[in-house]
C-alpha cells in the first residue's frame, strides 16, 4: 500500500476556495495509486474566527485564569473545525473520508500540557481505514495521554504530527502544504532575488529553521531524518513540486551532480540584545554565576561566547529590563547593544573549506557593516550585526555566494 501523507496549513484553509484547492491535490494524490492521510492545522490566523490565537484569547478575555490541562482541550477545537469542515467538503466530492483526532490516530503523548512530547504511535487504525479506500483525515497538532486527556504539541506541532504520522505509516513522501512555493534561499521579503531550492538536506532546514527560517518546524524534520522519510514543502495554490527535504546524497542526486556550493541559504533573527559581562579581577566563576541566574530566572540565552575576562550573549529586546535588574543585584554592570540582528549563512558545503569566513568578512565590510560578535559550526556561520544594516547584510552575503544564480 503507498501512503502519503499531507499536511495543510491554517492559511491554506481560511476559505472555501482555498479549501478546493487542497482538495485538489488531495483528489491527485488518489489519482495516483496513494491512500492519503490527510493532517490539519486550524483555520487561519489570529483574527480569524476558528484559529488557535484567537480562541486563546476567549480566555484572556474571560478571567484569564485556565490550566493548562483545559487550554489543550480549548486549543484542540481549532483542528477539530478544520478536519470536519474538509471531511464534508471531501464526501460532497465523492470521496469517503474519515475523521480522527490525535489521539484516536494513536499519537500518544507524555502529560506536558500545551507543550507535550510524543511517546508513540500506533498507526493500527490508519492503516485500517485507508485499507477501506477512505481518506483520513487526522487533527494536527494533538495527541492524547494515557488517561485520554488531550494534549498539544506546541508551535508547530502540526507539522510534527504530519512527519511523526508518515514515519508510523512508512509513507513514500509527506507533504507539507503551505501558501509559498517552497523553501527559499532567503527571505523573499526583503531579499527579492530569493530563489526557491529544489533540494535541501534535513540539517540545512533544521539549522535555517532554529536560525529563524519559518517554513517548517525544526522537531519536525529532527523525526522525518530518524528514518530519512522526505519532506516535500509545496503551496496549496501552485502544482510545483515545492522543495524536497531528504539526505545529503538524495540533495546532490536531485541536483544532478555533486553539490559544491558554499551556502544554501541565509536566515536572520531580529529584536535582540547583545549582553556582555567582564569579570572581576582574578574572579574565574564569573560563566557559571551569570548563566546559572538566567537559567533560575527562566531567561533564555543564544549566541553565546565565552572566554577567560568575561562572557557575551543575546537576548530578546524584551528581556532587556529583567537580564540587567538580575545582574545589578549580582554586583555587575552589563554592557548592552540594542536592536541586534542576527544573520547566519547554513551550508553543508562550508564544511572544511577556508576562506568562506574571509568573504562573509569582506562583504560586510565593503558594506561598512560592523560585526559585533560570530560563532560558526560545521555547517553554520552567525555574526551580530545592528538591527539597521540588517537587511543590507542579508543582501549582500545572498550576492556575495551566488544565491540569486542558481536553482538548486
Amino acid at each position: 500500500m503507498r501512503i502519503l501523507v499531507q499536511k495543510f496549513g491554517g492559511s491554506s484553509l481560511t476559505t472555501a476556495d482555498k479549501r478546493e484547492r487542497a482538495i485538489a491535490h488531495i483528489r491527485r494524490a488518489l489519482d495516483e495509486g496513494f491512500r492519503v492521510c490527510v493532517v490539519v492545522s486550524a483555520m487561519g490566523r489570529k483574527g480569524d474566527p476558528y484559529a488557535t490565537d484567537t480562541l486563546l484569547s476567549l480566555i484572556r478575555e474571560n478571567g484569564n485564569a485556565l490550566g493548562k490541562r483545559e487550554t489543550d482541550m480549548l486549543m484542540s477545537c481549532g483542528e477539530i473545525i478544520s478536519a470536519a469542515t474538509m471531511a464534508s467538503m471531501l464526501n460532497a466530492h465523492g470521496v469517503t473520508t474519515t475523521v480522527l483526532t490525535g489521539g484516536q490516530a494513536g499519537i500518544l503523548t507524555n502529560n506536558d500540557f500545551t507543550n507535550a512530547q510524543i511517546a508513540t504511535i500506533n498507526p493500527e487504525r490508519i492503516i485500517r481505514e485507508l485499507e477501506q479506500d477512505k481518506v483520513v483525515i487526522v487533527t494536527g497538532f494533538q495527541g492524547r495521554t494515557t488517561e485520554w486527556d488531550t494534549t498539544t504539541l506546541g508551535r508547530g506541532g502540526s507539522d510534527t504530527s504530519a512527519t511523526a504520522l508518515g514515519v508510523a505509516l512508512h509513507a513514500e513522501v509527506v507533504d507539507i502544504f503551505t501558501d509559498v512555493e517552497g523553501i527559499m534561499t532567503a527571505d523573499p521579503r526583503i531579499v527579492e532575488e530569493a530563489r526557491p531550492l529544489s533540494a535541501i538536506t534535513y540539517t540545512e532546514i533544521c539549522n535555517m529553521a532554529y536560525q529563524g527560517a519559518k517554513v517548517l518546524h525544526p522537531r519536525a524534520v529532527e523525526i522525518a531524518m530518524q528514518t530519512n522519510t522526505p519532506i516535500r514543502v509545496r503551496s496549496t495554490f501552485s502544482d510545483e513540486e515545492g522543495t524536497l527535504v531528504t539526505s545529503v546524497a538524495e540533495a546532490n542526486r536531485i541536483a544532478g551532480e555533486v553539490n559544491d556550493r558554499l551556502i544554501t541559504g541565509i536566515a536572520h533573527v531580529s529584536n535582540l540584545t547583545q549582553v556582555k559581562v567582564m569579570a572581576k579581577e582574578g574572579q574565574y566563576d564569573l560563566q557559571m554565576k551569570v548563566f546559572k541566574a538566567m537559567a533560575e530566572n527562566e531567561i533564555s540565552v543564544d549566541f553565546i561566547n565565552v572566554n577567560p575576562i568575561g562572557v557575551a550573549y543575546t537576548i530578546h529586546d524584551e528581556m532587556v529590563d529583567k537580564v540587567v535588574t538580575v545582574l545589578n543585584e549580582m554586583g555587575y554592570e552589563p554592557k548592552l547593544a540594542r536592536h541586534c540582528a542576527k544573520v547566519s549563512m547554513i551550508g553543508a558545503g562550508m564544511a572544511g573549506v577556508p576562506g568562506v569566513m574571509a568573504r562573509i568578512v569582506e562583504t560586510l565590510t565593503k558594506e561598512d557593516i560592523q560585526i559585533l560578535q560570530s560563532a560558526d559550526s560545521h555547517t553554520t556561520i552567525w555574526v551580530l550585526v545592528r538591527e539597521t544594516d540588517m537587511v543590507r547584510a542579508v543582501r549582500a552575503l545572498h550576492r556575495t555566494f551566488d544565491l540569486d544564480k542558481v536553482r538548486f
